[in-house]
Order: C-alpha cells, then sequence, then structure tokens
C-alpha cells in the first residue's frame, strides 16, 4: 500500500467516527456551557464606573468614627415584693383553670 493511501484511509476514518461522535453526542457544534447554580451575575454598568469615578474623585469622605466602649448594662433583679406579686397572680391563673377543669 501506497503511504497516501494509508492517510487518505485514516482520514476517511476519522471523518466516520467524527460523524458517530456528534450523532451520539446530539449535537453537531461544540457543546453548549452549562451555567452553574445560582442567581445570575449582574451585567456591568456603565453607570456603576462613573459613579465609582465620582466617588474615588471626591476623596476618602468622612472621617472614620472612633469606637467607643459600650456602657455595661447594669443587671435588673426582681425584690421580694415583685416575686410575691408574680406568684399570687400566678396562683389566681391555676385556681381559675383548676375551677373551670371541674
Amino acid at each position: 500500500m501506497n503511504t497516501n493511501e494509508i492517510l487518505s484511509a485514516i482520514d476517511a476514518e476519522i471523518t466516520k467516527l467524527q460523524q458517530a461522535r456528534a450523532l451520539l453526542s446530539g449535537s453537531s457544534g461544540p457543546a453548549a456551557t452549562k451555567r452553574g447554580p445560582g442567581r445570575p451575575k449582574k451585567a456591568a454598568s456603565p453607570l456603576n464606573d462613573v459613579a465609582k469615578a465620582i466617588a474615588l474623585k471626591r476623596g476618602p469622605g468622612r472621617p472614620k468614627k472612633v469606637a467607643t466602649p459600650a456602657k455595661a448594662v447594669a443587671k435588673r433583679t426582681l425584690s421580694a415584693e415583685g416575686k410575691a406579686r408574680i406568684a399570687a397572680a400566678q396562683k389566681k391563673r391555676w385556681a381559675a383553670a383548676k375551677k373551670s377543669a371541674e
């Protein structure tokens, strides 16, 4: 066999294989890129570029606030009188519930 004949046979085999692959893959062209999960990216707007340029031109803006330590909040306690009032009100509720259950 001549070298040219071998090369033409190989080329013919390659084209057959490519056609078979295209049929199996379901498309003749390159596969479409698959998007990942999540929200699509926001389109770049020229207005965003303008806003950034204006902000850069204006400068750093307001000076940063210095962090001040928060004041410690005093722990609130319940007086004995307050506890007694709550207990009396709860006993009254229980008595009413018991009376309605009978």
